[in-house]
């Protein structure tokens, strides 16, 4: 399953930077169930001008709408730690399991890029519906890198 689970990080991955190439903030989505891809999202919210637009809203909604329901079942790889408005979106359709590449930093929140410090797994259990969190940090480096780089435009 971990392989599993790094490839499809992997295009979660891919997601971020193409969301960066699109003009967007670096991260990216994927939502995958029963082993196949369900949709992907990139973090346009500035550009829509809607700030709910992160990858992994973006990619629940079109999820849901192709699948005509919701996402139980479904796992949602995202390349950077879902803030919490992603995280309770992913509560509220369903998603049984998170993975993502790189965890949310101090610096990550001071600059805006997250709500705050809060701590995703702490809100987790004390919600009715736990959600299987995994972090694998085989794509922290690389996405690090690539925040930095965006930083710098």
């Amino acid at each position: 399953m971990r392989n599993n689970d790094k490839k499809f990080l992997r295009k979660a991955v891919d997601q971020a930077k193409k969301s960066v190439e699109l003009g967007g903030f670096p991260a990216g989505a994927v939502v995958v169930k029963n082993g196949k891809i369900i949709s992907k999202g990139v973090s346009l919210g500035n550009i829509l001008h809607d700030p709910t637009s992160h990858a992994e809203t973006s990619s629940m909604r079109e999820a849901c709408k192709k699948l005509k329901g919701y996402l139980e079942g479904a796992t949602l790889y995202a390349s950077l730690e879902p803030c919490l408005m992603c995280f309770e979106a992913s509560n509220w359709t369903g998603v049984s399991k998170i993975v993502y590449g790189c965890k949310k930093t101090e610096e990550m929140a001071k600059k805006n890029y997250y709500e705050g410090v809060n701590e995703i797994r702490k809100i987790n259990k004390k919600n009715n519906r736990q959600i299987e969190l995994k972090y694998i940090p085989d794509f922290e480096k690389e996405m690090l890198t690539l925040v930095k780089k965006w930083e710098s435009k």
